[in-house]
């Protein structure tokens, strides 16, 4: 699961709350035996991974299933980061969980890893205004051009 922000009390805001629901989800259908948290404390200082690792487990899900990667500090890092740890385990394909808005640029990533991937959308917990749809479209068209100025870096994979 790419990382999302907790909110200012170290909750799970709705965004981080719906993707972890529907990794959940997928755990309890048999479609992830796993769960790779990413994400490091970037907007504040909360951890992201351990915050999304904490809620999956309070949602049922063992401890034994969960890998928190705890230093992403971007998309980019989420990716290089979990396939390295997929690496160290003998694992070859994903399937990636995340907002709508950011699996487009989530997929021009990981199509320059050594992975099998699909991407999953995690539905919203609550409708969104379209002042916050729209600012979520521009903050991903500014994401994905900064990505795309820097894409060798993905290919490295470097710390």
């Amino acid at each position: 699961m790419l990382g999302h922000p907790a909110d200012s009390d170290g909750n799970p805001p709705p965004l981080q709350l719906s993707v972890v629901t529907e990794a959940v989800q997928e755990y309890e259908r048999g479609v992830a035996p796993r769960l790779i948290f990413t994400g490091g404390a970037v907007a504040n200082r909360y951890v992201e991974a351990r915050v999304m690792a904490r809620t999956a487990e309070a949602q049922g899900i063992p401890e034994s299933a969960i890998i928190v990667e705890p230093k992403a500090r971007d998309t980019i890092q989420n990716a290089c980061y979990a396939v390295r740890i997929m690496q160290n385990h003998g694992w070859h394909s994903a399937e990636v969980i995340s907002n709508p808005s950011q699996l487009s640029r989530a997929g021009l990533i990981l199509s320059r890893l050594p992975l099998e991937w699909r991407t999953h959308a995690a539905p919203p917990l609550e409708p969104e205004s379209v002042l916050e749809q729209d600012t979520a479209a521009a903050l991903e068209i500014l994401k994905t051009a900064r990505y795309l100025v820097y894409a060798g870096r993905a290919e490295n994979c470097g710390p």
